[in-house]
């Protein structure tokens, strides 16, 4: 009976350790749930600049990014052509607090071009 009470705070313990390391990773290390890129439109592109101090004051390491409310509200877009395969603007999305200085800083670049909409890759900055 001891053994299995040992081994099972053995293995408690080190889920609890392995737990840690996960919490405790540096913002360098791949986000397990971060995205690799986004799409968005100019609209989307301002709203998320407008609130870039918000969601850099967020404590952990993963920020998630929220423009839901950002939307244009009341206004019927037209309906996509069916030949063209564009994107649907991403309004939910979490990313690394470093994805999301690059992010600010692929916005903030002279002349992007962002409307119907454009993928922003967020695993390089230059």
């Amino acid at each position: 009976m001891k053994n299995s009470v040992f081994s099972w705070r053995g293995t408690l313990a080190g889920l609890a350790g392995g737990l840690s390391l996960i919490a405790n990773a540096s913002a360098d290390e791949a986000c397990g749930l971060c995205v690799k890129q986004i799409v968005t439109n100019s609209e989307l592109a301002t709203c998320f600049l407008d609130q870039y101090d918000q969601f850099a004051k967020s404590g952990s390491d993963a920020v998630v990014v929220d423009l839901s409310n950002c939307a244009s509200r009341g206004v019927v877009e037209a309906l996509p052509s069916p030949n063209k395969g564009e994107a649907e603007p991403d309004v939910q999305f979490m990313i690394s607090r470093l994805q999301l200085q690059c992010l600010k800083k692929k916005l903030e670049t002279p002349g992007i071009v962002l409307d119907p909409s454009a993928t922003i890759e967020l695993d390089s900055c230059g």
